[in-house]
């Protein structure tokens, strides 16, 4: 049967829907519906057996929603930034629940199940799967500062703690082996956390905006740091990557205005676009021999830096690498490097030197725009005119 147009259930002008294969699926919902709000069992003489991905995403005004018996499915992010929704009844034939359901619900206190549902198991109002090895949600506005995840768990599922602002402490067992995408996401009472062992991965946006965290200890299972894992951090002092670490992502540790230093260890052989954007307290850092490239942005606007040593193992530094790191005054680039991106220096006000120990790599655009450096290389190198990159070049015998 062919799906039908998305239109307003007669009974309900605020919802949306789509029929296929004689089941509905609700699909949206009005922003402005407020106050309670029932989803029909049955629309057009067929059952509601899906609660869309998103369908309910920022209705800020709901307070009470109920769903029908007929429900099988709850989508992935389905009551997203529901942020006056208090509590929330699951039915019995609930089978499946998304990841980040009810990510950013900063009212929810309680979450109940029907009370013969096998799928899932509800522990004073924080939900599991059936055999507690799956923590899928912890409703935002629980009491209580401190919660102790059960040896049973294994996995914290997708924004499972995501805006529980009231939590200052979490532990987490050594059966903990997965972190889900935006798993602590806003949790911003959160002062330390303790990774257990067995995790491999930290998740897409994982510690996001937990601003009051100060220290955190990442085991030597961990191999990748995802994207926007500790962004917005801000007062995350220091950390240590163990050498198990191969991969930094993207905006990994974006904003942490409060970190001054960070070791990256010679298992790191990437380093994601924007990872450090915007570190304004880093002065220091030492790129590991294992890195090959320095990714877009990586230290964009970390303008306390004041020294950075590169290896010989980098071929490229790419576009807008140091942009507005306004203290650093002199970088050597080694001999490997055969390309630097556009804008890679632009904004560094304070750059007096460049130093390069190798031939004239390839320039992007605009490579020292609002820098005015002087550039120093070697006499027996080769593709040098008398400027580069706009800027004039001299022998290093000649620097002062």
């Amino acid at each position: 049967m062919e799906t039908k147009p998305v239109e307003e259930v007669p009974l309900n002008p605020n919802l949306k829907y789509e029929i296929k294969d004689d089941e509905v699926t609700i699909t949206g919902c009005d922003k402005k519906a407020s106050s309670e709000l029932t989803i029909p069992a049955a629309i057009e003489g067929n059952p509601v057996t899906i609660i869309g991905d998103d369908a309910f995403s920022g209705c800020t005004s709901l307070t009470s929603i109920t769903i029908p018996d007929s429900v099988i499915s709850i989508g992935g992010s389905a009551f997203i930034g529901c942020t006056s929704l208090t509590s929330i009844t699951i039915p019995d034939s609930v089978t499946s629940i998304g990841g980040s359901a009810f990510n950013n619900c900063k009212s929810l206190a309680t979450i109940e199940i029907g009370a013969r549902n096998v799928n899932f198991t509800e522990v004073n109002g924080v939900l599991f799967n059936a055999e507690k090895t799956v923590l899928l949600t912890y409703p935002a506005s629980k009491e209580g500062a401190n919660y102790t995840i059960p040896d049973s768990v294994t996995s914290i599922k997708t924004g499972a703690f995501s805006g529980c602002t009231s939590l200052t402490s979490i532990t987490m067992g050594d059966s903990v082996t997965s972190i889900g995408a935006g798993a602590f996401y806003g949790c911003s009472s959160l002062t330390s956390i303790t990774i257990p062992d067995g995790v491999t991965s930290i998740g897409w946006m994982a510690f996001m905006r937990c601003t009051s965290l100060t220290s955190i200890t990442i085991p030597d299972s961990v191999t990748s740091i995802g994207e926007y894992a500790f962004a917005d951090c801000t007062s995350l002092t220091n950390i240590t990557i163990p050498d198990s670490v191969t991969s930094i992502g993207s905006f990994a540790f974006a904003d942490c205005t409060s970190l001054t230093s960070i070791a990256i260890p010679d298992s790191v052989t990437s380093i994601g676009t924007y990872a450090f954007l915007r570190c304004t307290s880093l002065t220091s850092i030492t790129i590991p021999d294992s890195v090959t490239s320095i990714g877009d942005d990586a230290f964009s606007g970390c303008t306390s830096l004041t020294s950075i040593t590169i290896p010989d193992s980098v071929t490229s530094i790419e576009v807008g690498a140091f942009w507005n790191c306004a203290s650093l005054t002199s970088i050597t680039i080694p001999d490997s490097v055969t390309s630097i991106g556009s804008s890679a220096f632009s904004q560094c006000s304070r750059l007096t030197a460049v130093i390069f120990l190798g031939d004239a790599p390839k320039a992007g655009d605009e490579v020292f725009s609002s820098a005015t450096p002087t550039i120093y290389r070697k006499p027996e190198a080769k593709g040098w005119g008398d400027t580069w990159g706009g800027r004039p070049v001299k022998l290093i015998s000649e620097k002062p």
